[in-house]
């Protein structure tokens, strides 16, 4: 208890337990279905895009998120549509698009302001780069997310499971997908900052991968990985505050010894 006053009483970490764990939250609920339809890695491709439009955004002196958010929202849709709509599947697409963003915003970034700290917080993340705006912005939209996941529960559940029936008795599907794609795209922004483009997919894979070790139910799946989320995401910050480790990298191997202790227990059961 103590050790958690003494790091409250810095302004920078109540802001990062804010907005991490509702970002970690956001990321592992959206993980489930994402993980299901074989969208894992889509969190890595719009990161990577985030890391362009960021790269952008310093060189023309924009505000990155404010620019960020429309432009992997866009990434996120087209990135839908190429891969329902063409010959290239999903992960081959997910590969060109953030190989080529990556290779965009180390170009602007070496032609601009070069390695700064304020790329680097975006590349590796830090708890030291959310300002009190962004932090504003980030859990707005955090509950925007959480809000319309819980609302569209049930259409979602059925796209991810039985896209064909759900088509078929009359549902959106094309509508329901894309509205799992812009959500990811909106936390994966939101995560950046405290994450790092490297890192950020890990919240959307690691505690869906967990949960579906121990639970086979999907609601069960959905609340345990937000829980673990969460709960992985808390002790990577104090871990990060103890050892002075970066906060990303901390929460990733706190995910990762969370994944080994479920895939242990599942196997056990």
């Amino acid at each position: 208890m103590s050790l958690l006053l003494s790091m409250l009483a810095y302004p920078f970490i109540v802001r990062a337990f804010v907005v991490g764990a509702l970002v970690s939250l956001c990321a592992a609920l959206l993980g489930v279905p994402l993980v299901l339809k074989r969208y894992s890695m889509i969190g890595d491709g719009l990161s990577h895009v985030s890391f362009g439009a960021l790269a952008v955004a310093l060189a023309c002196g924009f505000a990155p998120l404010w620019f960020s958010i429309p432009v992997v929202m866009l990434a996120a849709f087209f990135l839908l549509r190429i891969a329902e709509s063409s010959r290239v599947s999903a992960d081959a697409a997910i590969a060109v698009l953030s190989a080529s963003a990556l290779a965009i915003g180390v170009i602007i970034t070496s032609l601009t302001t070069g390695m700064t700290t304020d790329v680097d917080s975006y590349m590796f993340g830090s708890i030291l780069a959310m300002s009190r705006s962004d932090v504003v912005l980030s859990v707005t939209l955090a509950i925007a997310v959480l809000v319309l996941f819980v609302v569209f529960y049930h259409p979602l559940f059925a796209v991810t499971f039985d896209e064909s029936f759900s088509r078929a008795t009359g549902m959106k599907v094309g509508t329901y997908k894309t509205l799992l794609s812009l959500l990811t795209a909106l936390t994966v922004v939101l995560g950046m900052r405290m994450m790092g483009a490297m890192l950020i997919s890990s919240l959307v894979i690691f505690p869906a991968l967990s949960a579906m070790r121990v639970f086979k139910r999907f609601r069960s799946v959905v609340i345990f990985a937000g829980v673990l989320a969460v709960i992985c995401f808390c002790v990577g910050l104090i871990g990060s505050y103890l050892l002075s480790t970066p906060v990303g990298a901390t929460v990733v191997v706190c995910d990762l010894a969370a994944f080994l202790a479920c895939a242990a227990l599942g196997r056990a059961r």
